[in-house]
């Protein structure tokens, strides 16, 4: 019995630990390391540069070689190259006119 309250007394203080520690991560977020800042600084930089999605700093060969692949895609899956693939593609489905008497028997048969 003392063993099982001391088990289930262990497991409270592991998830509070773990809460503790997930709480003050943001007070440990000054850097010491100066390659890790540089790391850092660079993230930030690529992530101020890189606004709406686009690339941060791409080269001529590298705009070349994603217009290439972007049309070798469009080739493979029978695109125009002008529309958004990324999209969901809209269905629209015609409204069917039944006839009132077809709709009962085909109530009736599968019924039976």
């Amino acid at each position: 019995m003392l063993s099982q309250s001391i088990l289930s007394g262990v497991r409270v203080l592991r998830v509070e630990a773990r809460r503790n520690i997930g709480i003050t991560a943001p007070v440990f977020n000054k850097v010491a390391d100066p390659i890790q800042k540089l790391f850092l600084d660079k993230v930030r930089e690529c992530k101020q540069n890189s606004f709406g999605g686009k690339m941060v700093d791409p080269s001529p060969e590298i705009e070349k070689e994603l217009k290439n692949e972007l049309e070798r895609v469009a080739k493979q899956y029978d695109s125009d190259g002008k529309t958004d693939a990324t999209k969901f593609p809209e269905f629209k489905f015609p409204d069917v006119k039944i006839d009132p008497i077809t709709n009962l028997i085909i109530t009736l048969l599968t019924i039976h």
